[in-house]
């Protein structure tokens, strides 16, 4: 069963630039683990969105922790101006 994710993040204007460097990144990393189907950054007038597909929930679990594991930043801080959105998804 494939699973999902959809990552809504707004970071302030002068940050944006910042903020799809940052989850470029994020998505570089979970493009290199294994079971990884997809992952891309995606911008709308006030949004940065990620969108990360597995093949598995093995595979889901399994990327989470790698991407935490790397040399990534993850913070949510200052430079969002509201709380991040984050659907997860799972294929019927």
């Amino acid at each position: 069963m494939k699973v999902g994710m959809i990552g809504h993040h707004y970071p302030s204007a002068e940050h944006r630039e910042e903020f799809v460097a940052r989850v470029e990144a994020v998505a570089a990393e979970f493009r290199r683990a294994p079971g990884c189907l997809s992952a891309t950054c995606w911008l709308t007038d006030d949004a940065v969105v990620s969108i990360v597909e597995w093949e598995s929930e093995a595979a889901f679990t399994a990327s989470l922790g790698a991407v935490q594991a790397a040399d990534v930043d993850l913070a949510y801080d200052e430079r969002e101006v509201r709380p991040r959105e984050i659907i997860r998804l799972v294929a019927p």
